[in-house]
């Protein structure tokens, strides 16, 4: 399972069974749950017990699997129920059966077969020849908007990265901060630990990390959950390039196309237009067609994109940064919000039209660590993106002389934490010791404890000193 297959698992998981009832009646919401969600054996199962019309004993089921695949059975059967597409029954005198929920299995049937008038995915619309918005205007829109997204992350570099065209709207910039991927201090945005991990995600990770933080605020913007999962479903399933007409969808739908409009995940050529396309970032959402290792790096290869200021194509598909021992660090690289994120970490000196160079620093890493971004995410961001000749010259690719010294500053800022606090000592005995340190580590104050010595260190002591003052003196 993919990073953002794992990442709307765990969502769709903490999610109560009356919420699937609703999700499954739409056969879009199905066939992407079956397409997305489900391994090749859980598959198996399910098109097995698809038109089925009475449950499967489990031993007949257990008769399709090996021997030896004992584990992976269970593991897909284990899924199949948490994800409320797999029911077990089991009537006295009878061995145990499963069958398919019947909102699942009566959805994936019409989805698979065709027919009704449900129109889950979504209903397409023609247009004027003059009114066509071509598949490298989406691509290109869909990356301007993404990038405007991440840029905006990083902007706290110094760098100017703002595009003209695009502009986030507060409720975009809101979300990120909700999510704790930024974090604005006087009036200044800074990324965190948090936001350079997603940074380093591919695309389709961090689209659903930020829709699924959209879904987590949908009921503050009067929103239905249900309705708005529904919906990034179908997208999901819609055609890349064509029309949808923007009548059949809900007041929530509709709301949702402004803000999702932000991301690049769909466009709308105007706000009174009666249709909308969905990008490339829409039409992946349930697939793993598109799946990079991150926007800054791989989008143009998504995107199969050969023009624009952006084509670094083969240069970002196999890596672009070379870091040698003497800490010296060249990126072959124009992109701004490539530099941006190197800015983060590194000390750029020179830019060339189509490369930086700069160098690792005690004070440029010292710098990251303060925005909270840890030593293995840089080492893991350096590697990944690691170019060819570092790759093919070097075991390992990084100089082990620049990776033991970037952790090596961050242990720097650990050697020693000062915490105010009150130490307790001088007990006459270990039973006197004990009662109140017990009672600190139970409070949640206890910080450190020496047993031998009879003394602990604790953030507040009127709760201790209240406790020993009730305890009956000895000999009293």
């Amino acid at each position: 399972m993919s990073s953002s297959s794992l990442r709307s698992f765990e969502y769709l998981e903490s999610l109560p069974g009356t919420v699937f009832n609703k999700l499954y009646k739409q056969p879009s919401t199905a066939l992407a749950i079956f397409r997305r969600m489900l391994p090749h054996l859980a598959k198996s199962f399910v098109m097995a017990l698809l038109y089925i019309s009475h449950p499967l004993p489990v031993t007949d089921l257990e008769s399709w699997v090996r021997s030896d695949s004992r584990r992976e059975r269970d593991h897909a059967l284990n899924l199949l129920e948490r994800l409320h597409v797999l029911t077990a029954t089991a009537n006295p005198g009878q061995p145990r059966a499963y069958s398919l929920t019947n909102p699942f299995a009566a959805s994936l049937r019409l989805a698979l077969t065709g027919g009704g008038d449900h129109k889950s995915f979504g209903v397409t619309c023609s247009t004027s020849t003059k009114d066509v918005v071509t598949i490298a205007k989406l691509d290109e829109f869909a990356r301007k908007q993404w990038e405007g997204v991440l840029g905006y992350m990083v902007g706290s570099t110094g760098i100017d990265l703002a595009d003209a065209d695009v502009k986030l709207s507060q409720a975009v910039k809101t979300l990120l901060q909700f999510g704790g991927l930024v974090e604005t201090k006087n009036r200044k945005v800074d990324i965190t630990q948090d936001g350079f991990a997603f940074i380093l995600q591919e695309v389709n990770a961090q689209v659903w990390t930020l829709l699924i933080l959209y879904l987590e605020n949908a009921e503050q913007l009067g929103m239905d959950s249900v309705d708005v999962l529904s919906f990034l479903f179908m997208l999901g399933s819609l055609e890349l390039g064509q029309a949808y007409s923007k009548a059949n969808l809900s007041p929530t739908q509709t709301q949702m196309l402004a803000d999702l409009g932000d991301f690049g995940i769909v466009h709308s050529p105007s706000p009174q237009s009666t249709y909308f396309y969905p990008t490339r970032l829409a039409t992946t959402l349930t697939s793993d067609a598109g799946a990079l290792r991150s926007a800054s790096v791989g989008f143009d290869s998504a995107l199969h994109s050969t023009s624009g200021p952006h084509n670094d194509v083969n240069q970002n598909r196999s890596g672009f940064i070379v870091v040698e021992t003497n800490y010296r660090l060249y990126a072959y690289t124009s992109s701004p919000l490539q530099i941006a994120i190197l800015h983060l970490f590194a000390r750029l000196s020179t830019r060339y039209p189509n490369m930086v160079s700069g160098k690792i620093t005690r004070e440029s890493i010292r710098r990251a660590i303060g925005m909270g971004i840890t030593s293995e995410q840089i080492i893991s961001f350096l590697s990944t993106h690691a170019h060819p000749q570092m790759r093919l010259k070097n075991d390992p690719v990084l100089p082990a002389t620049v990776v033991d010294q970037i952790r090596l500053w961050q242990i720097e800022g650990e050697r020693m934490k000062a915490t105010t606090g009150f130490l307790f000592k001088e007990f006459v005995s270990a039973a006197e010791f004990e009662a109140p340190c017990q009672y600190a580590e139970e409070i949640g104050v206890l910080v450190w404890k020496n047993e031998a010595r009879r003394m602990f260190f604790v953030t507040r002591h009127e709760q201790i000193a209240s406790f020993l003052k009730s305890r009956p003196r000895k000999g009293a």
